[in-house]
């Protein structure tokens, strides 16, 4: 379309689309995508495969050393220049398959939750992922959807819609699709339309797509509106060990120049030994290990029913310490049932079943399980009523109103929050006929009987009415008010018997669960005690409105449930957390829980919950079930651990190798390692570490919430690195002083050396136990061993010659065993020092320990 889609009669709208009411046939839709693309922003768009791999070569240090070994090639070494471009391209390709493939698997994870919308297709009404929509197409939204394109209202009712991504506005806009179309202005001048990056607050309304992907407003806007998220302290941490990495990898280029260039070496020959030695102290696997490692958390994950939206939610969910969840469905079976309906007086009452269906049927917002579970409880026979106007339910007001007419009369009927009904009530139902005024006693009486059902363990709503003129049209706030109360519709939802289970093993796995929970202290405080869980502190929502900052966080620690909140006291809560340290997941389904699991370090939700609310999320359970969440962080905890193995490996054994080579150079009158050597030494180092993200971790590690630390790593590394280099020149000097190495024997000598003791230090560093007690994962232990082996055997090859090594004597062989024990026994030594010195100070700095779930 042309002109902007609010300016034009929505006649001329559908037939310039060329659709009807019955929608677009299969083939016309087919023919449409192939002309118009997918319904995604350009944000969504990957590159080409070949692209990828082509981007893979920007890195600056391979692009200078392809630059200098075709010098070298130029120069007669053509041997030189078609080994390091054998190694290059193995190394990349390496990479790209691995990241390729842990990204074509999160994709798939991504798609099995991807956003579906209720799309008309000859006729009949069907689900269909948002991103295959098309121009043309009839689409049916409802409270809780995201709009999933620019549309033109067809029909709509009782329609209010959160836009304030687009304009800023910050409250709902109420749509029409009969508005006069404005002549000129923006989407805030557009009532007839709604757009994509908008969500549905209430109502209804069937819609034509106009526009998708980058040609709607949304789309127009993708680059500002959809920017990544602030990186998470995962990202920040690798990101800071990158740049530990490239100072010193530039210290040692610029120094092993200037040692070679001061000893006249051949400048050529020097630069190749100096980018190689660069490549090798570079964790160029980082980013794959790291991608690789998440995605296979995220696909374990997914055999387990939980599809992981976003990798970087992996480490949150190791690191968080503090869950807040709503109640139902996650501390009870989330099977809501109407079992009453009782008066004022405490009798069963037809009118207020009638009234409570009158209400939950003509609504047209937010359909809760407590109307479902209304219109669930009987089928009521509504002919010759008609619903007129609704002030819908929102989360401040707690309540929804209609406005509903059987001919005679003009009803209001209000059902809500009993406090708040209470509160805007001014007489009462004393039977069918007979309305008194609400006096004190009458009040106190009804709040009595409120109280005792919520002790019992049920959830009350309380219905009430207000007859209004013949001549009034339209329901407002203000109408809320003088109402008769009528009683109250009471439900049970069951506490879930393996809610205690699961809430001790996230107690004992360090994770403090706290409830937040729009429900009233006495239900809360029975489904508790059905499941013997100890409240240790209880907050309602007017605690929280009284509470300066300072106050709630004094009493963070020991609260651990929170009552009759709103969404923005949710989201309060969480943030308080938060700012106290800690790392804050939150569980929810609800629209009204959007703005909390956005809040969150880790948003969770749930397959069947509203689509604000999913989108929001990094987490999706396909099961509404608490272990679960156990069960993701033990995986998250398991792939920082893997992470930290790979960073731990790079940071001590492997740069104290590179760091030995750059230091050999002041006293060698020849290069410690050929340029190829040095490349092939990387290369077999990459593929043994390729088996990391399979590794297994021992329980009790997985036991405590886990955070990167960067200066664990640092201190790690400065303890290690130095050690492996005194043992590095001890090797040279045995080298030199018992074999009399010449060049080519000595390269060869300490490539089967650095090589054995930098892969095989792995099992050594992979636990903070003894190796001998924990068993690394099969696929980890070959890749290594092979790497070692290959690395051992290639100088007895005839393949060998061609990177320039000679065969060693047999007796070379037997120091090398020796050597290497000797390595790995001191590494352990000292590693078992390391963490427990560390394991000290962490135990000095940590605070007192919080109050948590306890039977």
């Amino acid at each position: 379309m042309t002109d902007e889609i609010w300016t034009k009669p929505i006649s001329a709208v559908l037939t310039e689309l060329g659709t009807t009411s019955i929608g677009l046939a299969r083939t016309e839709v087919a023919s449409r995508r192939r002309r118009y693309g997918f319904n995604r922003p350009t944000t969504h768009h990957r590159r080409p495969l070949w692209l990828e791999f082509l981007s893979r070569f920007l890195n600056p240090l391979v692009l200078i050393l392809l630059f200098a070994s075709a010098l070298s090639a130029a120069t007669g070494n053509l041997t030189s220049f078609v080994i390091v471009f054998i190694l290059v391209i193995l190394s990349v390709t390496l990479d790209f398959i691995q990241e390729m493939r842990a990204e074509n698997a999160i994709e798939a994870l991504r798609r099995s939750v991807a956003i579906r919308v209720q799309v008309r297709r000859d006729g009949v009404e069907i689900s269909e992922a948002a991103d295959l929509l098309v121009p043309g197409d009839i689409v049916r939204l409802a409270a809780g959807d995201l709009v999933p394109a620019d549309c033109r209202l067809i029909e709509a009712r009782d329609l209010f819609v959160n836009q304030a991504t687009l304009t800023g506005e910050p409250y709902p806009v109420e749509k029409h699709a009969d508005a006069p179309c404005p002549s000129a202005g923006g989407p805030a001048e557009a009532i007839n339309t709604v757009f994509m990056g908008s969500s549905v607050i209430s109502g209804s309304a069937t819609a034509v797509i106009c526009r998708i992907g980058d040609a709607t407003v949304f789309g127009r806007l993708s680059g500002s509106l959809t920017a990544s998220p602030p990186p998470t302290a995962f990202e920040l941490g690798i990101r800071q060990f990158g740049f530990l990495i490239l100072r010193l990898t530039i210290f040692l280029v610029l120094f092993v120049l200037a040692v070679n260039v001061l000893f006249h070496r051949p400048w050529l020959e020097s630069l190749m030994f100096a980018l190689a030695l660069a490549v090798g102290l570079t964790p160029e696997l980082l980013p794959m290990i790291v991608t690789v490692t998440l995605a296979r958390g995220a696909l374990r994950l997914a055999k387990r029913r939980v599809i992981v939206k976003r990798l970087a939610a992996m480490h949150n969910i190791g690191a968080m310490d503090v869950l807040c969840t709503d109640k139902t469905g996650t501390l009870t079976e989330a099977t809501i049932r109407m079992v009453r309906h009782l008066d004022c007086l405490g009798a069963e009452s037809e009118r207020v079943f009638r009234l409570a269906y009158l209400n939950s049927h003509f609504e047209s917002g937010i359909k809760s399980p407590l109307d479902e579970a209304v219109i669930a409880f009987r089928k009521m026979d509504v002919t010759g009523w008609e619903k007129i106007d609704e002030v819908p339910f929102d989360f401040e007001r707690r309540r929804v109103s209609v406005l509903v007419t059987d001919g005679t009369q003009r009803l209001l009927v209000v059902k809500g929050a009993p406090e708040d009904v209470l509160r805007l009530s001014t007489h009462y139902e004393a039977d069918a006929e007979v309305v008194k005024p609400l006096d004190p006693a009458a009040r106190a009486r009804l709040d009595a009987l409120f109280q005792t059902l919520g002790e019992d363990g049920f959830r009350v709503l309380a219905v009430a009415s207000k007859v209004m003129g013949a001549d009034h049209q339209t329901a407002t706030l203000g109408d809320e008010c003088e109402l008769d109360f009528a009683g109250y519709a009471v439900f049970l939802d069951p506490p879930k018997a393996s809610a205690t289970a699961a809430i001790g093993a996230l107690s004992g796995a360090g994770v403090a669960v706290k409830v937040l929970t729009g429900d009233n202290e006495r239900v809360t405080r029975h489904v508790c005690a059905e499941l013997g869980l100890a409240i240790t502190g209880l907050v309602t929502g007017d605690d929280l409105r009284a509470m300066s900052e300072e106050a709630l966080r004094a009493r963070l620690g020991e609260v651990n449930v929170y009552c009759r909140v709103t969404p923005q006291q949710k989201e309060r809560v969480l943030l308080a957390y938060k700012r106290s340290g800690r790392v804050v997941g939150f569980l929810g389904d609800g629209i009204n829980d959007a703005s909390a699991i956005h809040a969150a370090d880790v948003g969770i939700s749930v397959d069947s919950a509203a689509d604000v609310a999913k989108e929001a999320a990094g987490l999706i359970l396909l099961d509404h079930d608490l272990s679960v969440v156990g069960e993701a962080v033990t995986e998250g905890r398991r792939t920082v651990h893997n992470v930290t193995k790979y960073v731990l490996m790079g940071s001590s054994s492997n740069f104290g190798n590179m760091f030995s080579m750059a230091g050999a150079s002041l006293f060698l009158p020849f290069l410690p390692m050929l340029p190829t050597q040095v490349l092939l030494n990387n290369l077999l180092y990459d593929a043994s570490e390729a088996g990391v993200p399979l590794d297994n971790v021992e329980a009790d590690v997985l036991s405590a919430p886990v955070r990167w630390d960067l200066q664990l790593i640092q201190r790690f590394m400065l303890v290690l690195g130095p050690i492996s280099s005194v043992f590095d020149f001890l090797t040279f000097y045995a080298l030199l002083h018992l074999f009399d190495a010449d060049e080519a024997l000595f390269q060869t000598g300490w490539f089967v050396e650095s090589l054995a003791t930098q892969v095989l230090v792995i099992f050594v560093i992979r636990t903070r136990h003894a190796p001998w007690r924990s068993r690394p994962h099969p696929v980890l232990a070959g890749l290594t061993l092979g790497a070692a082996t290959v690395g051992a055997l290639l100088p007895l090859t005839p393949a060998g010659t061609f990177f320039g090594f000679v065969a060693p004597p047999a007796s070379f062989y037997v120091f090398l065993a020796a050597a290497v024990v000797t390595y790995l026994a001191l590494v352990e030594a000292i590693k078992r020092l390391f963490f427990r010195h560390t394991a000290l100070q962490s135990k000095a700095r940590r605070p007192r320990s919080r109050p948590s779930w306890r039977s």
